[in-house]
């Protein structure tokens, strides 16, 4: 569920008119929902909680928020006042993290190429763990630990050689991935970290992917994670948490209804039934995707001889860049749609190359220049993804709670992007 909705002929986010916000602060722009982000991690809180899935001294499991997905401070802010922590993979998305609020003991950092200063970075802020991704990073995670008079607390990511996800580029588990150690290296890596002097071993994690739609690779990649934690116990080791990464998939709106978070916590608590041990996960998508939206105004329709008809946005790749990088689908509704049979056109946005196409042969209700479209379920991979591509400026964010709205990303002034850059000497 999202808190986009038509009222009176005209799209809505919560209590604001999109047309509102287009008008104010221009086009493009991202507009978030409070309310879907906080019902989406309720719901999923709740589900898990429902099903006696726990965290550390029972309380309730770690929901790290992924922040790739999305890292608007006032995103974060938004979720860590319900208790969220925060899933990051830089020491950029950490201080964001901690700048949001988020408590250091809530975060988790992964990764596959961590530096020195990165980890030093984590362990002087305290973060929850470190996801080590390979036998090098943890050597490299105890001398940094060491040299620092402390103990690096660690969780080894396996990669369970299960293929998940909803496109090639974000599936994470399979064995040719660059993510995470296979099973026969997390047990030994693990024994040897538990002697290392540098190392504090509490946990094992997984991550298969993005956008999964079916529980059952879910399932197959979780009871390996099972059989792991309890090889591991059985060699005397203590394992602490197991971390279940994310991956569910959202309902964009020309795919199959992924399952619903009970149905997922459902399997979990079938897959661990007795397993005593405290849970983590890392949902990016699933709370942020729907949302957002981003909105922008049609330039002009351009009509070619042969009937081909292109709706030309202020939009552009650099915005939204999922359509060309995954070939992903949005759905595109106009802010106010006008009546009339749907008409077939290619959506394409002002960048000089073809690969700038949101859509093709997308049948939408007829539009003319000057109005108004959402690109709904943006919320995640959207803004965060965006660039100044072609010298175009970043696109601004909106957060909207009930009747009022913020500019939480304003859009920059070309003086300022600019003003990034200098000169050499020499000239």
């Amino acid at each position: 569920m999202n808190h986009f909705e038509l009222k009176g002929g005209e799209l809505f986010c919560e209590g604001v008119a999109l047309a509102d916000i287009a008008q104010a602060v221009g086009t493009p722009v991202y507009v978030y929902s409070s309310a879907t982000f906080e019902r989406h991690y309720t719901v999923l809180r709740d589900a898990l909680v429902a099903e006696g899935v726990k965290g550390d001294n029972g309380g309730d499991p770690l929901i790290a928020f992924a922040v790739k997905a999305n890292s608007n401070l006032a995103v974060l802010k938004t979720l860590a006042r319900l208790g969220a922590g925060a899933d990051t993979v830089s020491e950029g998305e950490i201080r964001r993290a901690l700048a949001a609020g988020v408590p250091p003991e809530k975060i988790v950092f992964s990764g596959v190429g961590k530096t020195a200063d990165e980890l030093a970075f984590a362990l002087k802020a305290g973060v929850a763990e470190i996801n080590v991704e390979s036998e090098p990073e943890m050597r490299l995670a105890s001398q940094v630990a060491q040299s620092l008079g402390t103990r690096a607390t660690i969780a080894i990511r396996v990669n369970p050689d299960v293929s998940a996800g909803g496109h090639a580029k974000i599936a994470t588990g399979k064995e040719d991935n660059k993510f995470g150690v296979s099973f026969s290296e997390a047990e030994r890596l693990y024994a040897n970290a538990a002697n290392d002097a540098g190392l504090n071993p509490v946990g094992v994690t997984c991550h298969i992917g993005s956008q999964i739609t079916d529980l059952a690779p879910m399932a197959a990649a979780f009871t390996k994670m099972r059989g792991l934690v309890e090889r591991l116990r059985g060699e005397g080791l203590s394992v602490q948490r197991l971390d279940l990464g994310g991956g569910l998939g959202v309902p964009y709106f020309n795919q199959p209804a992924p399952p619903s978070p009970a149905d997922y916590a459902r399997m979990i608590a079938k897959t661990m039934n007795g397993l005593d041990i405290a849970y983590a996960f890392e949902p990016g998508r699933m709370i942020a995707a729907n949302a957002g939206v981003l909105l922008s105004r049609v330039q002009h329709i351009h009509e070619r001889p042969g009937g081909r008809k292109f709706v030309v946005l202020d939009a552009a790749m650099n915005d939204l860049i999922r359509p060309a990088m995954y070939d992903a689908y949005h759905e595109i509704a106009p802010l106010k749609p006008r009546a009339g049979d749907p008409v077939v056109y290619d959506v394409v946005g002002p960048i000089c190359e073809t690969g700038d196409t949101f859509t093709r042969e997308r049948a939408l209700a007829p539009l003319e220049a000057g109005d108004l479209i959402a690109f709904m379920s943006a919320g995640a991979y959207g803004a965060v993804m965006s660039s100044e591509y072609n010298s175009r400026l970043l696109v601004p964010e909106v957060l909207v709670k009930g009747d009022d709205y913020a500019v939480v990303r304003p859009r920059p002034t070309y003086e300022e992007m600019l003003a990034k850059e200098a000169f050499a000497p020499w000239l």
